[in-house]
């Protein structure tokens, strides 16, 4: 298959996606969407949130309308001609083996799409949290294209025989897949966490953005907001009424475990919260958080940020504020609408594949 076969079988993709979230301004998207796929979405959907009650079905229908939306032709072009003449030559693929995380619905499908893109050939090992969603776009695609079916392969156990390893996990995990997959050209992935950056001049709308960077996915996605930098004597009523736009996950019954739960050691420890009644608030400087917990620290002067920002570099996926306050940062809502080129880690995924193994 070449670049353009490539291309078209996953923009193909992204217009069933657009039509299955009615993301296509100006179709009648309930007649216009194929019943077999939509019937195979929803099913899917539905197996995917029984399986794991993280996957709600808005946050899935979410993560269905992201992909739908960045698997657009012109899209797809625009981020490939970066790495012609490479990416277009005719190459041996190489067998990468993808170990892919499962906390958000379809985490996995970039490093999927680099892979295939990239025209090598995918072995795939699903987390067992994320086993529903994945399959059912490859078995799209397959069906559109039968080459896909010589390109993909599925497993939950090892990955054999991989010329390169892409591996997600946690800051245990990845000693691991260092111990196993370290002889091979690799990208393995850590914990990473967003923060953001606050000045008390943000307007209802930018804080209900930060509200959703914080609790979209429950907060789950490496993505997601857990720590927030506020000025001294920072007015937190603004932002207590942007948050209680989230207020029902209260009544999810894992998340209300881990709220009771971590409200309970506090109490215990006789650690100051802040209640909010569906979250807490702790003044912490670490900046990972468990669900349904927010951290925050009080700052000075912007420059006493950045450098606490450089300190944790390693740490951070992404940093959100007002463009008008930092240069460069992801602006307030838009965590989980990263571009294509929005790397995890900063690491350049395309160019690994075409230019390291």
């Amino acid at each position: 298959m070449n670049l353009e076969q490539r291309i078209s079988s996953f923009s193909s993709l992204g217009r069933m996606l657009r039509l299955f979230t009615g993301h296509v301004p100006g179709e009648i998207t309930s007649h216009q969407d194929p019943p077999d796929f939509r019937t195979i979405l929803l099913s899917t959907m539905e197996e995917a949130e029984k399986e794991n009650p993280w996957f709600s079905r808005d946050h899935i229908f979410l993560a269905l309308r992201y992909w739908g939306g960045v698997l657009d032709r012109p899209v797809l072009e625009r981020w490939v001609e970066d790495y012609y003449p490479k990416i277009q030559e005719k190459r041996t693929p190489r067998r990468v083996g993808v170990i892919m995380a499962g906390n958000i619905p379809m985490v996995g499908f970039h490093d999927l799409l680099c892979v295939l893109l990239s025209g090598n050939h995918l072995i795939a090992r699903l987390s067992s949290q994320d086993a529903r969603l994945i399959p059912a776009m490859i078995q799209y695609l397959v069906n559109l294209e039968p080459a896909w079916s010589d390109r993909i392969e599925l497993t939950t156990g090892e990955i054999g025989k991989p010329e390169a390893v892409i591996a997600t996990g946690s800051n245990n995990t990845s000693r691991y897949f260092n111990y196993y997959f370290g002889k091979y050209p690799h990208i393995i992935r850590k914990n990473r966490t967003g923060v953001a950056i606050l000045d008390g001049n943000e307007t209802a709308a930018e804080l209900e953005g930060i509200a959703s960077d914080i609790f979209t996915y429950f907060g789950l996605g490496c993505r997601n907001i857990s720590k927030l930098y506020l000025p001294e004597g920072y007015d937190l009523k603004p932002l207590h009424e942007a948050l209680s736009q989230y207020r029902d996950f209260f009544h999810h019954s894992k998340y209300r475990n881990n709220l009771d739960y971590y409200k309970s050691i506090y109490l215990v420890n006789r650690t100051r919260f802040i209640d909010g009644g569906f979250y807490l608030m702790l003044e912490q400087v670490q900046l990972a958080t468990p669900v349904s917990v927010l951290h925050y620290e009080y700052y000075r002067d912007r420059s006493q940020v950045e450098a606490r920002l450089d300190q944790q570099q390693e740490q951070i996926q992404c940093v959100v504020a007002r463009i008008e306050l930092l240069p460069g940062v992801v602006g307030p809502g838009k965590t989980q609408e990263p571009a294509l080129s929005d790397y995890a880690d900063g690491v350049d995924t395309l160019a690994f594949l075409l230019e390291k193994i």
